[in-house]
Order: C-alpha cells, then structure tokens, then sequence
C-alpha cells in the first residue's frame, strides 16, 4: 500500500481563496478482502469496457482513492470505492487516483463497493452518507459476494432511494444505461433487452460459437440442395428450371 503525505488547507493572503494542492496524488488503498473480491471487480470493468468499446468518454476503474478535498486527512476527505465511473471524462488517460479538483470537479456518476466483514458496516453507513451528501453520486450499489446481498440506491430529491428490482431481481442503472444482477453468483451487467453483458472471453467464445453454427448450417444447406438437385435429375427434371 502506498502512502500520501498529509496535505493541509492553504488559505491565499489577498482574497481568502482555498488553493488546492497540485501535483500527483498516489491511491492509498489497502489490499483487497480477498481473490473473490479482486475478480469481482475486474469483472464489472471488463464487462463495462467490452459494452462500451466504441466509447471514450467515460473512467471506469476499480479499488483507486478519490481524493475531494484540500483537507486530506485520512478519516475524512478521500476515500476508495471497489468500482466507480465517472462520465464525461477521457477514458485512456493514466491516473494514479482520481483527484477532484483536477476533473473539473467531476465525482462519480456510479459507485459500487464490494461488502466484507471488515468494510460492510461502513459502506452501508458511513460511504453512503458520503456518496450521497458530500459526491452526489446518482446511482450507489453494494453487493456481498459471500452472502450475495445487493442493494442499489438512486438520488433522488437529494436522497438516496431505493432502485425497485424487475421481475429478475435486477436493478436498473440510469447512469450506465443497464442492469446489475446477480448471474452465477457474480455481479453481472444486463442489457435493457435482457440480455447478459459479456466478458471479452466469452465474447470471442460467442462469436466463434456462431461462425461454426454458420458454417454448419452453411454445409447442411448445400448437402440438401445437391440432394434435391440429384432427385430432380433421376426424375428427368433439369433443375436448372426449377432454381
């Protein structure tokens, strides 16, 4: 884990202003819970980078400080969701955290946290207080991926509600445009089709699935048509008539 120096508030002389401290901010997360929470993440960012492939105007990222304030004491003014994306940014430019007053002030549009016995309490609580107060972040989720709790919360009015599950059990994103469920015991993306966002593996898996089905098809096609054509020719039909 590596480790930001304290920055302190620095007030100009002349007009009073706050000058944020500048320059490059190093994350400060600790280690993941576990490999199960390692995967979980990399899952919601692969899958979201396949989905949104002919997009670059996005961050998506996972376990990486946000750091908010010129205050930065570590208790208060910075913290480090498992999973969040902020929309209308660059997508390919290296960050070493996400500081907020160097994006234009821009804070997350969905954050998703990862729920362990050691984080679960705060991320229910004290986070979401956070998110929802202090970064107005629209769309907050958790999700345990021991006991498989999911819940998933919008802003609205200023609060945090409750996302209503369809009929799969799924809750919809505003902000991502798709649904998060619980497919094989991982958080998972949806379409709003229905259909289940792959991973780049199981994309290329899909696609050469369907090439052979086409060549297989493709192949029966053509034995059947020279069948016919043989039964047309025994029968003194040209088929050359016919097709």
């Amino acid at each position: 884990m590596t480790t930001t120096p304290p920055l302190s508030r620095q007030i100009s002389p002349s007009n009073h202003e706050i000058i944020f401290p500048q320059g490059e901010f190093w994350s400060d997360e600790p280690p993941l819970e576990s490999n199960l929470h390692l995967r979980q993440i990399l899952l919601l960012i692969q899958c979201l980078e396949w989905v949104w492939q002919d997009r670059d105007d996005y961050f998506a990222t996972g376990n990486l400080t946000i750091y908010y304030s010129p205050n930065q004491k570590k208790s208060e003014f910075f913290r480090g969701p498992d999973f969040f994306v902020v929309l209308g940014t660059t997508r390919d430019q290296t960050r070493k955290s996400w500081v907020v007053w160097q994006e234009g002030g821009k804070y997350p549009n969905v954050i998703i946290e990862v729920l362990s016995e050691s984080t679960a309490k705060t991320d229910r609580e004290e986070k979401k207080e956070i998110y929802q107060n202090t970064f107005r972040t629209p769309d907050y989720f958790w999700f345990d991926p021991n006991s498989l709790e999911f819940q998933g919360f919008t802003l609205i009015s200023g609060q945090y509600q409750p996302i209503e599950p369809n009929e799969n059990g799924w809750l919809w994103s505003q902000q991502l445009g798709l649904y998060l469920g619980i497919y094989e015991q991982q958080l998972r993306y949806f379409t709003s089709e229905g259909e289940l966002v792959p991973t780049p593996e199981e994309a290329n898996v899909r696609e050469k699935q369907e090439k052979e089905l086409a060549l297989q098809q493709k192949a029966l096609a053509e034995q059947r048509l020279a069948a016919l054509t043989a039964k047309l020719e025994e029968l003194g039909i040209n088929p050359d008539e016919i097709f």
